[in-house]
């Protein structure tokens, strides 16, 4: 018997659920034990479940390939062979809800890649270096599902990776007022060039959706919890555009900020470049050593050059100075299925692992 953890992905088939298996393929502490898909996957093998449709730089690990895709709404089946799952199933939202908490009522812990509840109260969504804390709401959620073991836990929308954290590294200069545009990959679509050619050089100003997530959801990452819930940050005030466009890995963000405090630019590289959080002190596999980088050069950061620091899972940022009507402006990018998706939630389930959440069945 393996001392891994045993690991069921969710939704294995699509472009989320193929970066989870990629990504745990060499994994210290998991091992991918069981993959589920929707009735339609449901008893190929995983190689013939997702035929053409792989979607990633490397190639399908040999150890899923044979694999027999299982029904994911057989949620018994699925969850008596794991000792927790990743879920990135597509589903509408009220679906996902109802699924993710059938699975944590099995005494299955669910890491969700999904929005479905990030704003379920007693749910803590997490990026594991901002607010660890929040996992102490789990003891509420158990009592409300009638668990002992099972519960979900969630990450933050990909679109708020590449400003969340710094502006957490400025927190003692409070930051008040923040103006964000992203320019997103369509990755973050579970696309490629392949499957969407009208996105070649081509710009599109609407993601269904995102703009809330990218004003609202770092407010809940910044809160607090009180009577077993997570009470969201009153600030700092946060307006935003998501354009896509034609990149394929890599969200890059323009930020202007107004702070109370008016820091000096050298302060506030050295917050960044040493900001660290529990990843960093408990060594976790996934964790970057340094989470973000400043690049001194005008024209950095740079998709084709940075998105892939840190594996993925560190953040850059750039083009820091004065305005003329904000205090400061910033570049920033992130990885936005490393660290703003499957590579997330991956170090969200290591924290877990590692303050005794999610154990061996």
């Amino acid at each position: 018997m393996s001392k891994k953890l045993q690991v069921g992905i969710l939704g294995a088939t699509g472009m989320v659920g193929q970066r989870f298996i990629s990504l745990l393929e060499n994994h210290p502490w998991f091992e991918v034990k069981t993959v589920a898909a929707s009735p339609r996957s449901a008893g190929k093998t995983y190689e013939e479940a997702v035929g053409g449709r792989w979607k990633m730089e490397t190639p399908m690990p040999e150890a899923v390939k044979n694999m027999i895709v299982k029904n994911v709404n057989e949620v018994e089946a699925v969850a008596s062979e794991v000792d927790f799952v990743f879920s990135a199933v597509d589903m509408s939202k009220d679906e996902i809800k109802k699924i993710e908490e059938e699975y944590a009522k099995t005494e299955t812990p669910v890491v969700s890649n999904n929005s479905a509840h990030r704003w379920t109260p007693d749910v803590p969504m997490v990026v594991p270096e901002i607010n660890p804390e929040h996992f102490e709401v789990i003891a509420s959620q158990k009592k409300r599902l009638g668990t002992t073991r099972g519960f979900v836990a969630v990450k933050p929308n990909c679109s708020i990776q590449s400003y969340a954290p710094v502006l957490t590294a400025w927190k003692e200069f409070e930051p008040y007022e923040v103006v964000a545009t992203t320019y997103q990959a369509i990755s973050g679509a579970g696309k490629t060039f392949k499957d969407w050619p009208e996105m070649n050089g081509n710009i599109i100003p609407y993601i269904g959706g995102e703009e809330e997530k990218s004003e609202q959801e770092p407010l809940r990452l910044w809160g607090h919890i009180e009577n077993g819930e997570i009470v969201k940050a009153d600030s700092p005030v946060i307006t935003t555009q998501c354009i896509r466009v034609p990149v394929l890995n890599g969200h890059t963000a323009a930020v202007f900020v107004k702070f109370r405090k008016k820091p000096t630019k050298e302060q506030l590289i050295e917050k960044l470049t040493s900001f660290s959080g529990l990843p960093q002190e408990l060594g976790l596999p996934s964790a970057p050593k340094q989470m973000i980088q400043y690049l001194e050069e005008d024209d950095r950061p740079q998709v084709s050059l940075d998105v892939d620091y840190e594996n993925g899972m560190g953040i850059s940022v750039g083009r820091l100075r004065e305005d003329t009507v904000y205090d400061y402006k910033f570049v920033g990018l992130s990885h936005n299925t490393l660290r703003g998706a499957a590579g997330g939630a991956v170090l969200c389930a290591e924290t877990l692992k590692a303050k005794g959440y999610i154990t061996k069945k």
